[in-house]
C-alpha cells in the first residue's frame, strides 16, 4: 500500500511540475510584444525613439509641443507594447516617455521609488516640456496615481487606460484633468471593479467605453491570462484609444495655452 502511494505522490507531483512549466512559458509568451511594438521601439522619419535606462524617449522631429505624456508599462508586459501608441502621441507633436516597471512589476518592483525615479529621469530626458500628463495600462496605471498623488506643480493631467487603480487611496480632489479608458471584455479590470473604485476619482472624469475592448488589446502583446477574448480589432481599439489620449493632451495644451493658435 506504501508503495502505491508513494507513486500517486510521484504522479502528482510530475503532473504539478508538468503544469507550472506550462503556465510559466504560456505566462511568458503571453506578456511578449509583438513585432510591430519592436519595430515602433527603433523610430520613424517623423519620431526619434532614445533609450534610456529603463526608460524611452519619443520625440517628434516637428516642432514639439511644451505638453508631453509619461506612460508606464503593464506589470510583466514587455515594454515595447507600448511604443506604437507612444510613436503616434509623438507623431502629434507631443513628446512621450515609455517607462518600464523594474523587474516587470515583479516582486514589488511596481511599488517602490526607483520606478518614480525612472520617470523623473526620463522626464528631464524629453527636453522642454513644461506640462506633464501622467498614464499608465493596468499595473501602470495604479504607478501614475502614485505619481500624480505625490504631486509635482508641472502635473497637468491624469490617464488610466485598462486599470480599476487607484483603489487603496482617493483622487477624487484633484482639479487637473482626468482620463479613464476602458473596455467591455475586460476581464482582469473589469468594469465592475472600476466601479467600485468610481468615488476614488474626480467627479469630472473623462470615461472612454471601448465596446467589445479588452484587457491585451490596449497594448501589441499576446493574450494575457484571464483576459477574454476581444470583439473588435486591436487596430480598432489602438485607434479609440489614441483618439481619446490626444484630444486629451490637446485640450489641456490649449486650456494652458488659449491663445496659441489665434
Amino acid at each position: 500500500m506504501k508503495g502505491v502511494w508513494a507513486r500517486i505522490r510521484r504522479v502528482w507531483a510530475i503532473c504539478g511540475a508538468i503544469a507550472f512549466v506550462t503556465f510559466t512559458a504560456w505566462a511568458l509568451l503571453a506578456y511578449r510584444a509583438t513585432a510591430r511594438g519592436h519595430s515602433a521601439l527603433e523610430g520613424t522619419r517623423d519620431v526619434a525613439v532614445t533609450p534610456g535606462d529603463g526608460y524611452w524617449t519619443f520625440e517628434p522631429a516637428s516642432l514639439a509641443a511644451d505638453t508631453g505624456l509619461v506612460f508606464f508599462a503593464g506589470a510583466l508586459v514587455d515594454p515595447a507594447a507600448y511604443a506604437p501608441l507612444l510613436v503616434e502621441v509623438a507623431r502629434a507633436r507631443f513628446p512621450a516617455v515609455l517607462v518600464d516597471l523594474p523587474r516587470r512589476g515583479a516582486f514589488g518592483g511596481a511599488d517602490g521609488p526607483e520606478v518614480l525615479a525612472r520617470a523623473r529621469i526620463g522626464m528631464r530626458a524629453a527636453g522642454a516640456v513644461r506640462r506633464w500628463v501622467i498614464g499608465g495600462h493596468s499595473k501602470g496605471g495604479a504607478v501614475a496615481a502614485r505619481l500624480v498623488r505625490n504631486g509635482s506643480p508641472d502635473l497637468a493631467g491624469l490617464v488610466l487606460i485598462g486599470t480599476s487603480h487607484p483603489r487603496d487611496f482617493s483622487l477624487a480632489h484633484l482639479s487637473i484633468p482626468v482620463l479613464q479608458i476602458y473596455g467591455t471584455r475586460d476581464t482582469v479590470a473589469d468594469v465592475e471593479k472600476l466601479e467600485a473604485n468610481r468615488e476614488n476619482l474626480p467627479a469630472g472624469t473623462r470615461r472612454v467605453r471601448i465596446d467589445g475592448g479588452n484587457h491585451s488589446q490596449f497594448g501589441y502583446y499576446g493574450f494575457q491570462p484571464g483576459d477574454w477574448p476581444a470583439t473588435i480589432t486591436r487596430e480598432a481599439q489602438q485607434r479609440l484609444t489614441r483618439d481619446a489620449l490626444i484630444a486629451t493632451l490637446s485640450a489641456i495644451k490649449a486650456a494652458a495655452d488659449p491663445g496659441a493658435g489665434r
